[in-house]
C-alpha cells in the first residue's frame, strides 16, 4: 500500500484523498504515520557548511565550542574541531587576562583611568573575536598566535 509523502494518509491510486497530492511511482516507500501523531516527512540528512558550524563555534565563546565538540557530525570533522577549540582556548584567555588585568589596574591606576583602559582592552577583544566570526564564516582560517598551535594539536 503506498502512502503519501505530503500527510501520511495511505493512498489508492494515483492522488491522495485527503490532500489531493500526485502520488509518485516511489510514494509505496514512505511509512505510514505513527497511531495518533502527526506526520512529518524525514529531513534530509545533511548538516551545516563548514564554514557555518566554524563560525558558530565562536558565537557564544566556549559554550558554543564545547557543544560543537559534542555534536555527532561536527566531533568527526577537523575543520570544526580545531574552531571549536580556538574558540574554548581564546574564551578562556579572555576570562584570565581581564581578571588579571583588572587586579593590576586596581591596584595601580585610578578608578576612572581603570575603567576607561579596561573599555579599550574589552573592545580589543570584541573586534578579535568579531573578526574570527567573520573570517571563519568566509572560509579562512586565522590562527592566532598562542593559542592557534595548541587548537591545531587538539583537533
Amino acid at each position: 500500500m503506498a502512502f503519501c509523502a505530503t500527510c501520511g494518509t495511505a493512498v489508492e491510486g494515483r492522488f491522495c484523498a485527503k490532500c489531493g497530492t500526485p502520488i509518485a511511482a516511489t510514494a509505496g516507500a514512505a511509512p505510514p504515520p505513527p497511531s495518533g501523531a502527526a506526520y512529518q516527512p524525514a529531513a534530509p540528512a545533511a548538516g551545516m557548511a563548514d564554514n557555518v558550524a566554524s563560525a558558530l563555534c565562536y558565537a557564544l565563546g566556549f559554550i558554543t565550542g564545547i557543544i560543537f565538540l559534542v555534536l555527532a557530525p561536527y566531533n568527526q570533522n577537523r575543520t570544526v574541531r580545531f574552531h571549536a577549540f580556538q574558540s574554548i582556548f581564546f574564551s578562556v584567555a579572555v576570562i584570565v587576562i581581564r581578571i588579571a588585568l583588572s587586579i593590576i589596574l586596581s591596584a595601580t591606576l585610578g578608578f576612572f583611568t581603570m575603567l576607561t583602559v579596561q573599555s579599550l582592552i574589552s573592545l580589543c577583544f570584541f573586534a578579535l573575536w568579531l573578526y574570527l566570526l567573520i573570517a571563519t564564516y568566509q572560509g579562512k582560517t586565522v590562527v592566532l598566535p598562542v593559542i592557534g598551535p595548541l587548537a591545531q594539536k587538539q583537533a
